[in-house]
């Protein structure tokens, strides 16, 4: 009972220490990221007619922060998940070591192709929609805060959607799931990818239908990709059996 303790002791310690890595590699490129979130911010307005404008002094440096903050988060993914790796790897065969290892880099450009389906799809249709209401009752003025809080939240919660497909194969070479599970989950999912989609997007119809239709697609790969993973996990394991 004891020797257990002190295992369990030893894990927590463990992953405390992962915990701090990532969280230094945060802080580290969010620190890099400050240093060019300039000529990032010029080009993500690029495209605008008017000028943003700031309420107060702090404004735009909020915007920077938060444009900083996504570029961090987007290169501290790997590190993450090769500190997650690392966590598991002791408890997984060497077959395992090696597939899982392949996801690190899959999850860092899933991340940016999230980021890129809402940044140049859903985001220039959603605000175009919007702007198109007010056209010609209202005068229109951005504020920079406004904008890019706006702009986040039709992109990064894509970029992080995006690697359920492949957070979930991970899972099922594990054993943590199975596609049968997830089947039968489906109803739930589907209600809470539903209520997700309305809290990120404005209060109208055409964005919430833009956004529900796109994550129940990327669930149905998600479990198609988990069959495809519990099958070859099967597969790795009749061959071991029939080895030993």
């Amino acid at each position: 009972m004891e020797d257990r303790h002190v295992e369990i002791i030893g894990h927590l310690d463990e992953l405390r220490g992962r915990a701090i890595k990532t969280a230094l590699a945060f802080i580290s490129f969010l620190i890099a990221g400050l240093a060019f979130v300039k000529p990032i911010y010029e080009w993500l307005i690029r495209d605008l007619e008017m000028k943003l404008a700031i309420l107060g002094p702090s404004d735009i440096l909020w915007v920077y922060l938060m444009i900083a903050a996504v570029f961090s988060l987007a290169a501290t993914i790997p590190v993450a998940a090769y500190q997650i790796w690392r966590f598991v790897s002791p408890g997984l065969s060497q077959k395992e070591r090696t597939i899982t290892m392949r996801f690190i880099p899959a999850l860092f450009f899933l991340f940016l192709f999230g980021i890129a389906f809402g940044y140049f799809l859903l985001f220039p249709i959603v605000l175009n929609f919007l702007t198109a209401l007010s056209e010609g009752q209202f005068q229109m003025m951005f504020t920079a805060e406004k904008y890019f809080r706006f702009l986040l939240n039709m992109t990064v919660p894509f970029g992080l959607l995006f690697e359920m497909p492949l957070v979930l194969v991970f899972l099922t070479v594990l054993g943590i799931l199975n596609p049968t599970n997830l089947k039968k989950s489906r109803k739930i999912s589907y209600f809470l990818l539903i209520v997700i989609s309305v809290l990120i997007t404005p209060p109208d119809f055409l964005s919430d239908v833009l956004v529900i239709v796109p994550l129940l697609v990327l669930y149905e790969i998600s479990v198609t990709c988990s069959v495809i993973a519990y099958k070859k996990r099967q597969t790795l394991q009749d061959t071991d059996s029939s080895v030993a």
